[in-house]
């Protein structure tokens, strides 16, 4: 009886200590959710406040150039003055008008080589010469047509280089991140200009334009810019529109912005036949308009007084990439070509061309230019007040062909009898200049005074020194030689050559100060960011202690304090972060996590010897790694000086293969039996007792996505026989049905955390079947947006991810007994963390955007058009039905961060779950807080060296093409990472309910 009655009394006791425990962990779990909270906050703030002080906007003036301004400057003004020679529309302003009309042809990503003969390079490739009508002309017409080498500022992003082309100004880094959704430009520019001042602009083609210029367009034919796998859309719109416009009469300077050759380099690289075939049909579009501005450029035509450019925005690399400041990136090309009678050539010290020969032997020249003088050389040509944030230089050569025998009536100039034509341009020409100096540096006085990021005082006197000493020689000496009445002057033409050089170095200082300098980095704010993540690292580490401190528990072990897994997870974790302090590391990063991964495997493979126990899982385990550097290795690739790796297919793995018919096949089946393999996978898991009820029903979900998955790819694979499904069925119905069952599955594990009160996490194998659940409903879409490659990523991170569970929990159980059996080991959640990076790189991803795969964003959003090409035969494309900026960005985002963000993060409680500990719910709950919170360690350790990176490097050659953009992508990814972290918190940590009403059949 009293043993009966003990027991009793020991139940109940136990009863009552379970009961005071659930009281105790339902507060404790909430303190634990509220610290993910307060690190997401944190990390938001620290990024905000250093993104303010790293990635700064120059600062945009509201403030106009008017055609009154001029009155203010020591030049000659031309608007008091009248022609009767002159045009009845040319009316005048800051210079005299010399062409009536413009045509500007943008060839977006124009690489120099597309235009310059291959004569001018060391090797002749492939994709050179196709231009042949803009070679012909430049070596036929002598200075009446020509070509230019066009060096554009970075970043070389389209959104930049159309504000740098406008404006005349140096856009900067932080325009990134509109370049898919353009703001309209509010500071002043070229198409204002015009039409402030009467002119009627047509544009056709990127929408872009009508983004940054709303309301400025007398006419507009703009097409969507974004899908990246449309080549012809926006370039036949263009030339459905192009030729009839150019036999009206109601515009003075029509836009065409063409956008094939870009996305050709995008999706297959410069080295391919789309690129071949789309410069080929340039060069007919150029044929076709060149004919129609000739054949109405006699005295009295339509076009006599036109110019006509063709140019580029930007180059690209020979993958196709553009962004950053690589020679291929910043290299374009403008070619210029007046139809009245050819000027006069310009004296030799003010040329800038180079010499040579084109196919035929011809001589040719070609002269260079800054992208930056475009807008001003464009405005002196057109006869517009000049932008007003405007530093660039009225460019010799250019000017010099769109004037022509520009003289230089109306300036008041008195001219000698014998003054030749040539003179009188270079008075005419010095003018220009000085009005060009008087603009820049007004902008840079009213700039300084109005912005709290200005130039320094020294800046300002030295620019100040050199722009009185170019006035003081105007005002003296060259100014009065041209008001001398009757007499010649032999120092008139050396007192033009010092005038001319005085102004250019004042103009050139100016533009390499801006470069320089602009950006004034805010490093009070950046130290300020920069603090408050050094305090989040602290408050990691307090938390980790406050957790295991909450459950007698800690995260070292050993006699020390200390274990040896502690000391080579923040040996690797170290040497990781360090490595991002150089460029060239950066630019291996894959590579060097993929090292350190190795470095850990290595140390586990030691530990399996010595123990004699699982080596299969080791070796299994590195030779995953190997593989992995394998792919890494082609994945950087595409950032080489090669593009046989970029074809029409989505994913690297079928590109490596698309030479070799036989591997073709396999390329094509290896994916879909993977996909099968996944799904019987998850069919044996459903087997178990464990999955009832909705879990059931949501893993079946799953396996049906990945079937749908296996038809879309059957369907559209070009080694099929047999059509399973019609192409437009397959292309939008199957993805879009797999976005919903995807949708549904992750609203319904929502809404059944909120209501489910009997699901609650009470045990390790609750927390797998939840885990399980999660990853199955979010695996689907990320597969279907990686492409063909997305199956077997998901193999090897689970084999990964299955070596990892294996290898800790041996380290885990071989723990003696004197050992903290609560003890956390920080390696493999330090291995799991270096696996996620390895699998963002594996995947084809790198830190750039161009590393980013657009096309991804619009799978399951394409509809058929059916279009004449220039033959006359119709044939049917697909493009995108509708741009959503929100839904793309978050296909995008899936694909982007799926391997390497998401589904690792929600697979975390693996690690919790497969060890062998005490079940109660509270110490798996400890355990799992302490897994996120090292995890999320990690991360933000690794982006905070990369804010110092950058913060040290700020100055570096290479900090807009390569610093910016990894850190750009390393916050996006902690950001992300936090966010998933607190999700998982509220997912996993559930409705925490008694033990008595826990799950059955994880009782047995």
């Amino acid at each position: 009886m009293l043993c009966r009655w003990s027991r009793i009394e020991y139940q109940m006791l136990q009863k009552k200590a379970e009961e005071e425990m659930e009281v105790w962990w339902r507060s404790r779990k909430w303190e634990q959710i509220r610290v993910f909270f307060l690190i997401l906050l944190l990390h938001g703030v620290a990024i905000l406040i250093f993104t303010r002080g790293f990635l700064l906007t120059r600062t945009e003036l509201p403030f106009y150039s008017h055609c009154s301004d001029l009155s203010q400057s020591p030049c000659f003004s031309t608007s008091s003055s009248s022609s009767s020679t002159s045009s009845p529309n040319s009316s005048r302003c800051w210079t005299k008008p010399v062409i009536d009309r413009v045509v500007i042809i943008i060839l977006d990503a124009l690489r120099f080589d597309f235009v310059a003969p291959s004569t001018f390079f060391e090797v002749s490739k492939p994709w050179m010469d196709k231009l042949r009508v803009i070679q012909k002309l430049a070596s036929e017409r002598g200075s009446s047509a020509r070509i230019f080498k066009a060096i554009a500022d970075p970043p070389t992003t389209s959104l930049q280089r159309l504000k740098g082309l406008t404006t005349g100004g140096l856009p900067t880094f932080i325009d990134v991140g509109n370049s898919f959704g353009a703001p309209a430009i509010v500071e002043d520019n070229f198409i204002h200009q015009l039409v402030q001042n009467g002119k009627r602009v047509v544009m056709m083609g990127d929408d872009t334009w009508t983004q940054l210029f709303p309301n400025h367009f007398k006419k507009s034919y703009p097409y969507p810019s974004f899908n990246v796998k449309d080549l012809h859309t926006v370039d036949n719109g263009c030339i459905d529109h192009l030729l009839p416009t150019l036999y009206q009469e109601d515009w003075d300077v029509l836009i065409a912005h063409f956008l094939g050759v870009d996305h050709a380099g995008h999706i297959f690289g410069v080295d391919s036949s789309p690129m071949i075939e789309k410069l080929e049909q340039y060069n007919l579009v150029l044929e076709k308009v060149i004919e129609v501005l000739e054949s109405q450029s006699g005295p009295g035509g339509l076009h006599e007084n036109t110019l006509l450019l063709v140019m580029g925005d930007h180059g690209q690399t020979l993958h196709g990439d553009h962004g950053g400041g690589s020679p291929e990136e910043v290299e374009t090309s403008i070619f210029a070509m007046n139809f009245k009678k050819p000027p006069f050539s310009i004296p030799p010290e003010f040329d800038t061309s180079s010499g040579g020969h084109n196919l035929d032997g011809k001589k040719m020249y070609i002269s260079s230019i800054q992208q930056l003088d475009f807008a001003v050389t464009l405005s002196a040509l057109v006869g517009i007040p000049f932008p007003f944030g405007s530093i660039g230089r009225v460019n010799t050569d250019l000017y010099a062909l769109g004037s022509g025998t520009l003289n230089s009536e109306g300036t008041n100039l008195e001219k000698c009898q014998n003054q030749s034509e040539l003179e009188q341009w270079k008075q005419n020409y010095v003018n220009v200049l000085c009005i060009n100096s008087w603009q820049v540096k007004r902008y840079i006085d009213v700039y300084s005074a109005s912005s709290l990021i200005g130039f320094s005082h020294e800046d300002l006197l030295q620019i100040a020194d050199v722009y009185a000493q170019a006035d003081k020689s105007w005002s003296n000496t060259t100014k009065k030689l041209f008001l001398h009445q009757n007499e010649c002057s032999d120092s008139l033409l050396p007192a033009l050559k010092m005038q001319i050089d005085l102004y250019v170095n004042f103009l050139t200082s100016v533009a390499e100060l801006a470069r320089s300098k602009w950006t004034e980095f805010n490093l009070k704010m950046m130290g300020t960011g920069f603090g408050i993540m050094l305090v989040s690292l602290l408050i990691h580490l307090l938390s980790i202690k406050w957790v295991a401190k909450q459950y007698g528990a800690s995260f070292t072990c050993g006699d020390s304090g200390i274990s040896l897994g502690l000391i080579v997870a923040c040996f690797v974790v170290v040497i990781r972060a360090s490595s991002f302090l150089s460029n060239s590391y950066i630019l291996e990063e894959g590579k060097v996590a993929n090292f350190l991964l190795a470095t850990t495997g290595i140390f586990k493979l030691r530990y399996t010897i010595l123990r004699k126990k699982m080596l299969l899982e080791a070796v299994v385990f590195l030779l995953l790694i190997t593989f992995c550097r394998f792919t890494i290795e082609i994945g950087l690739s595409k950032q080489a000086v090669t593009s046989q790796f970029l074809n029409a297919y989505p994913s690297w793995i079928m590109s490596i293969v698309s030479q070799f018919p036989a591997w073709m096949y396999i390329a094509e089946v290896v994916p879909i039996l993977v996909l099968i393999l996944l799904s019987y996978l998850l069919y044996k898991t459903i087997s178990s007792s464990y999955f009832v009820g909705i879990w059931k029903y949501m893993i079946m979900g799953t396996i049906l996505s990945y079937m749908l998955i296996a038809v879309h790819w059957a369907s559209e694979s070009g080694t099929w026989s047999l059509a399973l499904v019609s192409y437009g069925i397959s292309r939008n119905c199957i993805p879009r049905m797999i976005y919903g069952i995807g949708l549904g599955q992750v609203s319904l594990l929502a809404f059944s955390q909120l209501f489910n009160k009997d699901k609650g996490l009470d045990h390790s194998k609750s927390l797998v079947v939840k885990t399980v659940g999660m990853l199955s409903a979010l695996s689907s879409v990320v597969i279907l947006l990686l492409g063909k490659q997305g199956p077997l990523v998901a193999l090897a991170s689970i084999i990964g991810g299955c070596c990892i569970m294996s290898l800790g929990n041996m380290e885990h159980e071989a723990k003696d007994s004197m050992s903290d059996p609560l003890a956390v080991d920080p390696l493999p959640v330090t291995q799991w963390n270096f696996l996620a990076a390895c699998m963002f790189f594996c995947t084809g991803h790198w830190c750039a955007f161009d590393g980013l795969r657009y096309g991804a964003a619009f799978i399951g959003h394409f509809a058929p058009i059916i279009v004449i090409d220039m033959a006359g035969l119709p044939y049917t494309i697909f493009r995108f039905d509708e741009f959503i900026l929100i839904r793309q960005a978050i296909l995008l985002t899936i694909d982007t961060f799926g391997f390497s963000h998401i589904l690792p993060i929600f697979a975390l409680p693996f690690l919790v779950a497969r060890q062998n500990m005490l079940s109660q719910k509270q110490f798996i709950l400890m355990r799992l807080s302490q897994v996120y919170l090292m995890y999320g360690l990690i991360t933000a350790t690794t982006v905070t060296v990369t804010m110092l990176c950058v913060t040290i490097h700020r100055r570096h050659l290479m900090v807009w093409g390569l610093f910016a953009p990894k850190f750009v992508f390393d916050v996006v990814g902690l950001i992300l990472t936090d966010v998933l972290i607190c999700l998982a918190s509220l997912f996993y940590f559930g409705r925490v309910e008694k033990d008595v009403q826990q799950n059955p059949s994880t009782e047995k």
